[in-house]
């Protein structure tokens, strides 16, 4: 893999059974959303909706499962929901989903369509490899507000990724910072799906397939790598 992936075993012990599927994209034109990405998020919404069957994005056991790991890390998972949950409530309610651009209208669709976390980072951007551990507290995540730069620190102990120039995303996939999120020129990317049990390694490596065809389509001539499934 180009950009190394690690775990630290705090998290591992913090949440046993940590599937992720890594993608590694090069060669990409990513452009802004389509009609054809557009029915792609509708598709998904239907396809959740058919998954969920009338109960709530929380009461999903994959999603349970992630609430679990939230708490266990000190979040509070009605507030700060992981990303596959916060994107079906989204997508479930009157406003419905934003269309952002082409790479995240898919993987957007694979999250809700799965009921999975995925990111997308610009791989272009990130700095040494990533490393998911629990955070001392002192790293900085550059984010806005009030449409200013800001600085953000994790609480010690949140699960977080970071590279070596800080947090690319709080609260495990709550939030990702704007550093390394895809825009219109980014070209190179690494999508990572994250799942727990009872998901598995099946369910991620289904969902990380159906991804990769997916960006194949969107961006012909894109070279892709599928990771086998990462677990512990």
């Amino acid at each position: 893999m180009t950009i190394t992936l690690t775990v630290s075993d705090e998290v591992h012990a913090l949440v046993p059974g940590f599937t992720r599927v890594a993608i590694e994209a090069q060669g990409l034109v990513n452009t802004p959303s389509t009609e054809a990405t557009s029915a792609l998020l509708d598709d998904a919404a239907r396809r959740l909706a058919i998954r969920l069957d009338g109960r709530a994005p929380h009461e999903d056991p994959h999603m349970v499962a992630w609430r679990t790991a939230y708490s266990a890390f000190g979040a509070k998972p009605s507030r700060t929901r992981n990303s596959a949950e916060a994107l079906a409530k989204r997508a479930l309610s009157a406003a419905g989903l934003p269309r952002i651009n082409a790479l995240v209208d898919v993987y957007n669709a694979i999250s809700m369509a799965h009921l999975v976390p995925v990111g997308g980072e610009d791989a272009d951007r990130i700095e040494g490899g990533m490393r998911l551990l629990r955070a001392r507290g002192d790293e900085e995540f550059p984010t806005a507000a009030g449409g200013e730069r800001v600085i953000e620190h994790p609480e010690p102990g949140e699960v977080v990724w970071c590279d070596d120039a800080g947090v690319t995303c709080r609260r495990w996939n709550w939030r990702q910072g704007a550093r390394t999120r895809l825009t219109e020129e980014s070209g190179s990317v690494l999508f990572l799906l994250e799942a727990l049990e009872p998901m598995g390694a099946a369910g991620a490596e289904a969902a990380g397939a159906e991804l990769a065809e997916l960006v194949q389509k969107v961006s012909p001539g894109a070279r892709l790598t599928v990771h086998p499934p990462l677990t512990g």
